[in-house]
């Protein structure tokens, strides 16, 4: 580890102001160095209390440690500080023949998208971007609903770690109050020779502790966590959502899908074929396809797209 993530460890389990003097003392470096580490983690967004003779005192934020993260879920963890999208530093990692499963992570994107090639607000600060990469090596019948698993691990942990209630828009939304707070980006490659799915990286990009949003997201996008200092770090939430996610049993997790759904029994619009429907929102598959009940009576089953919520 590095002096600034020493320090930012000592000052995150502190109650109370720790001295110059004594971060200095515990980590065997200079007071030059303990205030250049609280520069760096200032840099970072973290926000420190410094008063003369008393020294510092952790008041919110945190900073993402990969080496913890990889620990806690035995896989590596590749952290890039100056990421375009972690799909893309997913991508390369598979292209040097990386070890799998990895998770790739990023305190912010510069190139950040979403479903149908879409721009995705990426805070500089107080957001998580991940991408995990996957080698399933099947027939694409054969794929487990990846997109739905990752949607329930994250509501899931979400409600074990804070007790906050989160739901699942159809297909790849968790919405908080009726807000966006996390969206899922799932990318399959396939070989031509075999017809196989090789590789699959997941995205996600989550607003765990953001209080200003872009005017044109701001009464559509929301946070975990807004004014309020966060009760958990995104180390916490993030090892807690790729260790359910690899541990628990498939089917487990479609359940959750299912009952944390912000779409069954309302009322959704939809375009098909170029027409738009409006209907019912009626079951949800095991592989994440959408049954709806048109006014007029059909049923459609959807299985990629998006629907809009008419009736919240």
């Amino acid at each position: 580890m590095k002096t600034y993530e020493h320090v930012y460890d000592i000052l995150s389990k502190s109650p109370d102001f720790v001295t110059g003097e004594s971060l200095a003392k515990s980590l065997g470096v200079s007071r030059t160095a303990i205030w250049k580490a609280i520069q760096t983690l200032q840099e970072q967004g973290i926000d420190i209390t410094s008063v003369r003779k008393k020294g510092y005192y952790l008041e919110k934020g945190d900073i993402l440690l990969p080496q913890d993260i990889s620990k806690q879920l035995n896989i590596p963890v590749y952290f890039n500080p100056d990421s375009n999208s972690t799909q893309l530093d997913a991508k390369h990692g598979m292209e040097k023949n990386n070890p799998t499963p990895a998770l790739y992570l990023a305190s912010s994107q510069k190139a950040a998208k979403g479903r149908f090639e879409r721009h995705f607000f990426a805070s500089p600060q107080g957001g998580i971007y991940m991408s995990i990469h996957l080698k399933p090596n099947c027939h694409f019948e054969e794929l487990p609903p990846y997109t739905m698993m990752v949607a329930a691990a994250i509501v899931k942990a979400i409600q074990r770690l804070t007790g906050i209630n989160t739901e699942i828009k159809w297909v790849n939304d968790i919405y908080l109050n009726n807000k966006k707070m996390a969206g899922i980006l799932t990318e399959a490659i396939s070989s031509i020779e075999s017809g196989r799915i090789t590789d699959v990286i997941i995205g996600v990009g989550l607003n765990f502790s953001i209080s200003d949003f872009p005017e044109e997201l701001a009464n559509k996008a929301t946070s975990l966590f807004t004014s309020e200092k966060p009760s958990i770090t995104r180390n916490q939430l993030i090892s807690e959502i790729w260790k359910l996610f690899l541990t628990i049993p498939t089917s487990d997790l479609v359940k959750v899908y299912k009952e944390k759904s912000l779409v069954l029994d309302k009322q959704v619009t939809f375009e098909q074929a170029g027409k738009t429907y409006t209907g019912v929102a009626k079951e949800i598959g095991d592989k994440g396809q959408l049954l709806v009940l048109t006014d007029d009576g059909r049923e459609k089953w959807l299985t990629a797209g998006e629907v809009s919520l008419t009736s919240w």
